[in-house]
């Protein structure tokens, strides 16, 4: 008897990316002449530095070997040194180099949690979190925060009421993407002390911790103290070198059994990318200048959303303390499908149109895919200040064209002004 071929329940448990979902309909529109402004996206538009782009040319070798399962140990040693300009001290053996920050959370997953075992987190998170869990057969519990209040840590209280003996761990993201969230150090001990309450794991997402906007300290998870075992910093080159593309993170941990664990996953899947690690660390010593010109611009740009954003009738964010996007309110009743109408139907055209162009629109990441409770978000959008100033302004006039063109067509709702 024949049988239909079955998708695994993992797959179909598995959500699109609400930062990719909607590529297909981009590429479609570029391929029909429209220029669009890319605010979905943590891809900087600002070039990788000098040093990491030389490296990648003068790469002189017979064989494009397998490196270490670890990583290399160069790149370890020099990671030790970045960090210690951020009081968190370390031993290469605390650090393996990962593919990405992405596989980092992964394999902290794979290593410390069982099938049914509970994470803890806020909401909005980073989309890919949901997917890792999924992933891992582990089950993602979330705390709200709230648009209203700045995304701001909720009661302690309603973090132990979600602890059960399935929960595991509480994993955060620190400066916080989506939100541009930053922890103080008054959150940080109190997440400090229920881990250390309940003998749970600390996952920290700090990939960053470069990008800080306020005279406020930034707390690393592992500058707490008593948690020496409990705490897995996820790290990655990624955005403060813009170099996503060579796809070079670490998990760095003192627990040993947790780093032999990790170190099994690692072995499966051989090596980290040789290419990406030879030019991670050419970018880290020697780029200070490099850094804090990069830190600049994003303060601008930072400046330019934020205030715009809100000058847009019926649109609100508050102000991101830190990484480079920012949640904001629209009005409409689901961004989801605006986001998809801005890139089906939406093309502005005026003198300022590039050349040769069919019309302008805008991309942006629907806010619903950030929330496990799809009722959540519906209204919101996630946005990154990744472009350059003035792109940012036109891609916010070619919003509020769009918004007004949408409510138009369809009937408006009250949102937060």
């Amino acid at each position: 008897m024949n049988k239909d071929l079955q998708i695994s329940t993992r797959g179909n448990e598995m959500p699109e990316s609400p930062i990719r979902k909607l590529t297909p309909l981009a590429e479609k529109a570029e391929n029909d002449g429209v220029f669009i402004y890319k605010l979905n996206i943590g891809q900087p538009d600002l070039p990788s530095p000098q040093k990491a782009l030389k490296a990648l040319k003068n790469i002189d070798r017979e064989i494009l070997e397998y490196s270490p399962s670890q990583g290399y140990a160069s790149l370890r040693k020099a990671l030790v040194n970045y960090y210690d300009r951020y009081q968190i001290k370390l031993s290469p053996d605390d650090i393996i180099i990962t593919c990405g920050g992405s596989e980092a959370v992964l394999f902290a997953f794979m290593s410390c949690l069982n099938p049914g075992d509970e994470i803890i987190l806020t909401e909005p998170a980073y989309a890919n979190y949901m997917s890792f869990a999924i992933s891992a057969g582990a089950v993602i519990r979330s705390v709200v925060t709230t648009i209203e209040e700045g995304f701001s840590l909720p009661k302690i209280n309603d973090f132990e009421k979600l602890i059960n003996e399935k929960t595991k761990a509480i994993l955060i993201c620190n400066p916080n993407n989506p939100t541009g969230y930053l922890y103080t150090q008054k959150e940080m001990n109190q997440l400090r002390d229920i881990v250390k309450k309940y003998n749970l794991y600390l996952f920290s997402d700090e990939v960053y911790r470069e990008f800080i906007y306020t005279g406020s300290p930034y707390i690393s998870a592992m500058h707490l103290e008593g948690l020496q075992d409990n705490v897995i910093l996820i790290d990655s080159v990624s955005k403060r070198y813009s170099e996503c593309g060579i796809r070079i993170g670490a998990l760095i941990t003192k627990n040993r059994r947790v780093k032999e664990t990790v170190m099994k996953f690692c072995q499966a899947r051989l090596s980290p990318p040789l290419i990406g690690q030879l030019i991670a660390e050419a970018s880290i010593e020697g780029t200070e200048q490099y850094s804090r010109d990069v830190y600049e611009s994003y303060l601008e740009r930072r400046k330019v959303l934020i205030d715009g954003i809100n000058k847009i009738p019926g649109c609100y964010t508050p102000i991101p303390m830190g990484a480079f996007y920012t949640m904001a309110t629209l009005p409409v009743e689901d961004t989801e499908k605006f986001c998809e109408w801005c890139l089906k139907k939406f093309y502005w055209k005026d003198e300022f149109t590039p050349q040769g162009m069919k019309g302008e629109t805008i991309m942006m990441a629907p806010g619903k895919g950030f929330y496990t409770n799809p009722e959540k978000g519906k209204n919101e959008v996630r946005l990154a200040y990744v472009l350059e100033k003035q792109k940012i302004k036109r891609a916010l006039f070619i919003l509020e064209r769009a918004l007004e063109s949408y409510n138009q067509l369809y009937s408006p709702v009250c949102t937060i002004s």
